[in-house]
């Protein structure tokens, strides 16, 4: 499977399980839920990278790299996130943490001498300005029910810093980890080794007893498996995927690409709320798509 592709894929992964993440990180605070969700993710690719034999192609200067890889991009970027989610909801928080894109592309042409253009630039540009179109002025007047999806809790303008500050790391994450994931490492190994650095921050952070660490609400089996499915699906699938296209990606191509969740949030948010986004927001969807299109050709 192309690069593409699997971005794409991991796209669809990250818009499916930023909705499963409300109701959990809610309940359990940005921190305490990635705390869990970090614990069940590094569980799982642990096991995976021992089962496919992954471990014997782990060495101490790959492992370094990507532990510091996963306390920026998981560590600080995830929780950001998180909390960026539970003041703002997923659809306008993904359109800030969309901008990872921007930053990937940026640091990728200065480090790496990455560069976009003829249709692949484009593309390029029409996949981000459709992201843009679809959810900044794709809002309708919420109702109650939308209200828990789309309604502001506390400070805008904190939302909007924690957003930009996710978009960052989440774009550090893949640009220390790129050099790494060109050599004949395994993926799966690798992040697994990110999501135990990312894990044990945050149990760094509990042990101090830090107030911000702690669980709002007490875990439950509900909210326990809801964030292991979250984990399952974002981190141990999705986040593997991003660290194979990786291999043989541009960092801007592949943070392109993932960064069309949002687009893919629309129809999922119109499922679950019954409520069908307004013209604007298909309109940027198309856009996105067509941009998409001209990348995978070109």
């Amino acid at each position: 499977m192309n690069y593409e592709w699997l971005a794409l894929a991991a796209a669809l992964l990250w818009a499916v399980s930023s909705l499963i993440s409300i109701t959990p990180s809610r309940h359990l605070g940005a921190f305490a839920y990635s705390r869990w969700r970090m614990a069940c993710v590094t569980v799982m690719l642990s096991s995976m990278a021992w089962l496919n034999g992954g471990w014997s192609s782990m060495q101490w200067d790959y492992a370094t790299v990507m532990l510091l890889s996963g306390v920026i991009g998981i560590f600080i970027g995830d929780t950001a996130l998180f909390a960026c989610f539970n003041r703002i909801g997923p659809r306008r928080g993904g359109l800030l943490f969309a901008c990872h894109a921007v930053f990937s592309a940026l640091l990728g042409m200065w480090l790496f001498g990455e560069v976009l253009q003829g249709w692949k630039l484009v593309g390029s540009v029409a996949v981000f300005s459709g992201v843009a179109i679809a959810i900044v002025f794709g809002q309708r007047p919420s109702d109650d029910r939308q209200q828990h999806w789309e309604g502001t809790h506390g400070s805008l303008a904190f939302a909007v810093l924690l957003g930009l500050t996710a978009a960052l790391c989440q774009s550090l994450g893949a640009i220390i980890a790129k050099p790494v994931m060109q050599t004949a490492v395994d993926p799966i190994a690798a992040s697994a080794v990110r999501m135990a650095s990312a894990f044990a921050a945050h149990s760094l952070l509990r042990l101090s007893g830090a107030r911000l660490a702690l669980p709002i609400q007490s875990i439950n089996l509900r909210i326990f498996l809801q964030v292991a499915l979250n984990g399952l699906l974002a981190m141990a699938i999705g986040m593997t995927l991003i660290l194979y296209a990786l291999r043989d990606g541009d960092v801007g191509m592949v943070a392109l690409l993932s960064s069309t969740s949002p687009i893919m949030i629309l129809p999922l948010l119109w499922l679950h709320t019954r409520q069908r986004p307004p013209v604007t927001a298909w309109v940027g969807a198309v856009v996105a798509v067509f941009g998409t299109m001209l990348i995978l050709a070109n």
